[in-house]
């Protein structure tokens, strides 16, 4: 499901807009910040109600992604691409192949400020095809030397995240009989509840797909429905699915002690953070805790560590976490206003050194 949300403040370095020439689909290409470096953002393939809809997708997620990016400590800025298709569309491989295409056209229009790798509908194999038309992309396949798919590296991130909130939470990090509710079980959902259940926690699953029911049979996990799940009682809540799902009224009925998942922008609004102080619920930045796949495909592209040492940075994830947790508590301020000073720390220096260069 996709929530409908006003269009953000525009605080872009620069936005493409085209129609694929190829495809025929609405495609828009949104660079936030290059200040830190080559922008990095996945490219979402989704069904919108409208081509504004996915205009204002691209421009939220492209500004969560220079404050993730930042927050990480990587030298690169924030940018997303978003494929839109109409409601009902249904696309066979050629307009799939087509699309891709298209996209990697609008990229390369960037002269490499922007980087793309897949998102939320598309995969590695799409990125295959978009770099025939560019170099900037990337997490390709890695049967053709590429870094793969980075699902496994965000699922770990939020584990190690995870942790960190049920330890802040009290009742130490340890997942073991701890009530868990995972909503969506998407690529990176679904990694994260099978290691759950592994582990002990007493889980509750949700999508929108109905198959996905079959997983949590094989898991033993609880299954609640499609927008029911925010009220079943639990120590941390985990929202992996679209953004927005976390509106007022869902925020007020929420039975979670703590809010930590993968979703980008699960907050309906950012005013959601006091909502969630003010009754006491602990929320631990989205773009804190789903960094791991951006820091796995940044560094594997500059080829700066090896995958061991790559995967034990993500890890580190959880300690960001703590910090951001500790800051928040200090300062007196929400979990999220901490998160993002810590990431306005690194812009503000990349902004220094940018202009000292130039």
């Amino acid at each position: 499901m996709t929530h409908t949300l006003p269009l953000p403040d525009f605080t872009h370095e620069r936005v493409e807009v085209i129609t694929g020439r190829r495809s025929g689909l609405f495609i828009t290409v949104a660079l936030h910040s290059s200040v830190l470096g080559s922008a990095l953002g996945g490219a979402r393939l989704w069904t919108y109600p409208h081509w504004s809809d996915a205009l204002g997708d691209a421009l939220r997620l492209s500004a969560a992604m220079t404050l993730k990016n930042a927050a990480a400590g990587l030298d690169a800025g924030g940018g997303k691409s978003v494929i839109a298709l109409p409601p009902g569309t249904v696309l066979d491989a050629e307009r799939r192949r087509a699309a891709f295409l298209d996209l990697g056209d609008a990229v390369e229009s960037l002269h490499g400020l922007y980087r793309t790798a897949e998102d939320v509908g598309s995969t590695t194999e799409d990125m295959l095809v978009v770099s025939e038309r560019t170099e900037h992309v990337v997490g390709l396949p890695d049967a053709v030397g590429g870094s793969g798919e980075p699902a496994g590296p965000t699922s770990l991130g939020v584990y190690e995240s995870l942790r960190a909130t049920l330890e802040r939470i009290g009742g130490g990090a340890d997942v073991a009989g701890r009530r868990i509710t995972v909503s969506g079980l998407g690529q990176v959902g679904s990694r994260l509840a099978v290691r759950l259940a592994a582990e002990g926690a007493v889980l509750t699953v949700t999508d929108v797909n109905p198959a996905k029911r079959d997983l949590a049979d094989e898991l033993g996990a609880a299954w609640a429905q499609p927008g029911e799940e925010h009220l079943v009682a639990s120590d941390v809540f985990v929202p992996a699915g679209i953004g927005g799902l976390l509106t007022d009224e869902v925020i007020d009925a929420l039975d979670a002690k703590a809010v930590c998942g993968p979703a980008n922008n699960p907050l309906a609004d950012r005013t959601g953070a006091e909502r969630l102080a003010a009754r006491g619920i602990l929320y631990a930045p989205d773009f804190v805790v789903n960094a791991g796949g951006v820091i796995y495909l940044d560094l594997e592209a500059k080829k700066i560590g090896t995958r061991t040492e790559i995967m034990d940075r993500v890890a580190h994830i959880g300690d960001t976490v703590r910090r951001v947790f500790d800051e928040a508590e200090t300062r007196g301020i929400t979990p999220l206003e901490a998160a993002e000073a810590l990431a306005a720390e690194r812009l503000s220096a990349g902004e220094r050194g940018h202009a000292l260069t130039h």
